[in-house]
């Protein structure tokens, strides 16, 4: 195994997009400091935290990796445009979703130039905090039949606490804040902060999955939610974590530190039964997502899937085209809010047009994959090209939802019963989950 590969660091001037870093020099632009810092693979568990994000860029196998952060999967049309045209412009023309709602963009000639384009969207509102604001939420935000409250607001509020506090600069790239509308869309994703709405006046409070009884309010939920970041910061302060389950009895810790500022819940009882029940969920198949869903309002929202998570710069157009509020998910699709019956029948019609999916029968659907070659070295096989081939063989989707894998790493692998093909040397190797 290769030895650790070096970094660099250093603040960029960007009056043209083909300097390179220069350590102490910064730009004001838009009112945005760029800090440029591009980063390698490390090898060994104890390392710096190396998420890449909008400033800091992955030297994947096929160039600079980007990613950016979109709090609650939330993004505009304009946004949406802008990130299409700086993945044809400055990148691959690869977008990929992932798993917790961002996006990334490929390859880029010039990380610089996407860092300022991506900061005049106002896509950075913190240059500091800009890794660390991964936020999920339920993507129809309390518009569904099992939702009961409205919880974007909620997410972008906590993004601005977050923000707002230095300290929490310090966050690990991968500790995740989770905010349910009480559908329990969620609450399987394993974040270490999770508020899960049960009607629209209380809630709970979960520690990497794990409920304590800790009740909360929605509209001091946000305050209790950063407490609890400030006191993993805390916790880990001896130790290399980057997640509260991997402190010893993590969540409990972090419980202890909140105990001042919440009263257990008299119906502790009941809260548990009901985690449990997610927790069960968490293990059950995949939900198929894709086509109309009505809202509680009379209008309807639209759920693409984006085959195999990603968007060509033309569908990512297309979705900006379709719908003013574009919410992406954590289980990589795309939805549209708030349409009224005919617009939804013509976003289908344009999104289809552009190769997304709306049928849930699809063979896409249940369909995921790795990066693979050529995006990553570790990868034995270009399994994008390979799942891609086998779709073209079904008519209809799989029994069991698949995932390909480029190696054991397994990178993006679905929770639940999954079939997992891996690449090997000698070919794929077909696994149950």
């Amino acid at each position: 195994m290769a030895g650790p590969r070096r970094f660099r660091t250093g603040f960029l001037p960007l009056p043209s997009p083909t300097l390179e870093p220069t350590a102490g020099a910064t730009l004001v632009r838009s009112g945005v400091t760029i800090l440029f810092v591009s980063i390698a693979d490390f090898s060994g568990r104890v390392r710096p935290d190396a998420c890449p994000g909008a400033l800091q860029v992955h030297e994947a196998a096929d160039g600079p990796l980007a990613r950016v952060r979109l709090p609650g999967g939330a993004v505009t049309a304009p946004q949406l445009r802008e990130i299409a045209a700086c993945a044809d412009e400055l990148g691959s023309g690869v977008i990929e979703l992932t798993s917790r709602a961002n996006v990334q963009v490929r390859a880029l000639r010039s990380a610089s130039a996407f860092a300022e384009r991506i900061a005049s969207a106002g896509l950075l509102p913190s240059a500091a905090h800009e890794r660390v604001r991964n936020i999920v939420g339920s993507p129809l935000s309390g518009r569904g039949s099992g939702g009961s409250l409205d919880t974007q607001p909620m997410v972008d509020a906590l993004d601005q606490a977050l923000c707002s506090r230095a300290r929490l600069a310090a966050l690990p790239g991968r500790f995740l804040f989770a905010l349910d509308d009480g559908t329990g869309d969620v609450i399987g994703l394993g974040a270490d902060v999770t508020f899960a709405a049960e009607g629209s006046r209380l809630g709970r409070l979960l520690l990497a999955g794990s409920d304590l009884g800790l009740a909360a309010h929605p509209d001091t939920v946000i305050d209790l939610m950063i407490a609890a970041a400030e006191a993993f910061l805390d916790e880990r302060a001896s130790h290399a974590a980057w997640r509260i389950h991997e402190l010893e009895n993590g969540p409990r810790r972090i419980a202890a530190r909140l105990n001042d500022m919440t009263t257990e819940s008299p119906a502790a009882p009941a809260i548990l039964a009901e985690a449990s029940r997610h927790a069960d969920l968490r293990d059950s198949p995949a939900i198929r997502r894709a086509g109309r869903i009505a809202q509680r309002d009379g209008r309807v929202a639209l759920e693409a899937l984006v085959p195999l998570g990603r968007l060509t710069p033309a569908q990512a157009v297309a979705l900006a085209n379709a719908g003013t509020t574009v919410r992406l998910t954590p289980w990589r699709t795309a939805v549209l809010l708030n349409l009224s019956p005919g617009e939804a029948d013509r976003a289908a019609n344009t999104l289809e047009e552009a190769g997304l999916v709306v049928d849930p029968a699809s063979p896409w659907a249940g369909v995921t994959a790795c990066t693979g070659r050529p995006g990553c070295a570790k990868s034995l096989a270009d399994v994008q090209a390979d799942a891609r081939r086998w779709v073209s063989g079904l008519d209809t989707a799989p029994r069991t939802p698949v995932h390909w894998a480029g190696c054991e790493r397994r990178c993006g692998l679905p929770r639940g019963q999954v079939v997992q093909m891996i690449a090997t040397e000698d070919g794929y190797q077909e696994r149950q989950q």
